[in-house]
């Protein structure tokens, strides 16, 4: 029957008119009817003589059965138009094939059928359920799976923030390592230009009093042969005049010369007399500006033991009895250097040994003596310690210092008007870590030795 709407017409002309689905493999009869070409077969079988048309029973040849392509096409254009419209309806899906809901859920292989394909020998035998029981099976699973990623999900982006993490330290670390590469040779070109400055005046000096020597031996030659060369001319005269004069004055004349004696020149070693070195060895500019510390036994902690000579220092194994003078501390085992510095540039290396406990640095003349002071540039203290096995710098907070050679003895570099202390290992020649801050006042090296053995001050 005819309908209004053009898909649901076009689907009908679609339709065998012997199976009622859409045609397989169409083929067209005599009589211009089509089939699908086993429906017309299974009609005609066991008939091997004309028979009639099944749809309108005219007289047709049995053999005489010739392919519609055009019908497929116009039949898979439909099938297409079927689906369109289903989906556009907002219905269930429907088989491509059979045009049948989708209601059925093949396991094996893992696709939606409709109840004709669960008949068909592609799926007879295999496992098929409810398409909405399958769904909820596989809605628990996926719950399951879900749960498992999300577990994976947050320990990927726990391991993603931790690496990010290192990341920013590493870059950190970095930064921190180029700019103290950086400073430390903007720090030695600046020594180095100061230092050839120095040299070149001192050889300038030098080549300034040698020439000054050398002209004036110089002069004091050239008069000598002035002298020489009237005498020879006088004689030489006296020698062409007649006998009453060449014999008059003869005697004094004879006496000059024969008093004549070469007056050697002053020596003057032209061997340069400083040895104008150029070093880029850190240390060995460092050692330009060294300076002989010692300590300050009224600063020392009665707990200290100092030397007779004021150089080495130790913890004692009980309290000193000694006055208790205002400079003196009572609280920390440190004692300071006695020399104070307002100005310039100063460097000392004391030498810790094998010590596993020691601070060493510089501090303000001011700071507190009495009572319980925290190590920090805040406090007026500038300075680095090693303390259970680690090494750190004594910002606030502290900064460890990654140290791969045990420092036997360490070097400190003081730029008062740079406004900058700076640590080494001399061990190994590394440098330790540098402050960086605004003096005023005098700053004093400062010791703390630990509780074992001591440090020594040495020079460079």
């Amino acid at each position: 029957m005819a309908t209004d709407n053009p898909v649901e017409s076009l689907q009908e002309e679609a339709a065998c008119p012997i199976c009622l689905e859409y045609f397989k493999d169409p083929v067209i009869i005599d009589c211009g009817h089509n089939f699908c070409r086993a429906c017309v077969a299974q009609c005609w079988e066991g008939s091997n003589t004309d028979t009639s048309c099944p749809q309108c029973r005219e007289t047709v040849q049995q053999g005489n059965l010739r392919p519609n392509r055009q019908l497929a096409n116009v039949l898979e254009i439909a099938r297409r138009l079927s689906l369109q419209a289903v989906k556009g309806a907002g219905g269930e899906r429907v088989c491509g094939e059979h045009q049948e809901t989708l209601k059925l859920f093949c396991e094996e292989d893992q696709t939606s059928v409709c109840v004709v394909c669960h008949l068909s020998r592609a799926h007879r035998a295999h496992t098929v359920v409810p398409i909405e029981e399958a769904a909820q099976e596989y809605k628990v699973k996926l719950q399951g799976a879900l749960g498992h990623l999300r577990k994976e999900l947050q320990e990927v982006l726990a391991l993603t923030s931790k690496e990010k993490k290192k990341t920013t330290e590493w870059q950190g670390k970095v930064k921190n390592k180029r700019e103290m590469v950086s400073g430390e040779f903007n720090k030695l070109h600046t020594l180095l230009k100061e230092e050839e400055q120095l040299l070149l005046q001192s050889l300038e000096e030098e080549e300034r009093e040698t020439l000054q020597r050398l002209q004036e031996n110089v002069t004091k030659l050239s008069r000598q042969s002035s002298s020489l060369q009237q005498l020879i001319t006088e004689i030489e005269e006296k020698c062409q005049q007649p006998v009453a004069e060449l014999l008059k004055d003869v005697k004094s004349t004879l006496s000059r010369s024969e008093n004549v004696k070469l007056q050697e020149p002053e020596a003057v070693s032209t061997d340069l007399k400083n040895v104008y070195k150029i070093s880029l060895d850190m240390r060995e500019v460092l050692k330009r500006f060294g300076v002989d510390v010692t300590l300050d036994p009224d600063t020392a902690n009665p707990h200290l033991v100092l030397s007779g000579d004021r150089k080495r220092v130790r913890r004692g194994d009980r309290r000193q009895d000694l006055p208790d003078k205002p400079e003196r501390f009572d609280r920390y085992a440190l004692v300071l250097g006695t020399e104070g510095f307002a100005g310039g540039r100063r460097y000392w290396e004391v030498r810790v040994g094998d010590k596993t406990r020691w601070a060493l640095g510089v501090c303000r003349e001011s700071v507190s003596r009495k009572g319980e002071s925290f190590l920090s540039p805040g406090n007026g203290f500038w300075a680095v310690w090693l303390r259970d096995g680690g090494y750190k710098a004594l910002t606030s907070p502290s900064t460890p210092l990654p140290v791969s050679v045990r420092p036997g003895r360490v070097g400190i570099f003081l730029d008062y008007e740079a406004g900058e202390v700076s640590f080494y290992n001399v061990t190994d020649g590394s440098h330790l870590f540098t402050f960086t801050d605004t003096f005023s006042g005098t700053l004093r090296p400062y010791f703390c030795p630990g509780s074992t053995l001591g440090v020594e001050t040495r020079l460079p």
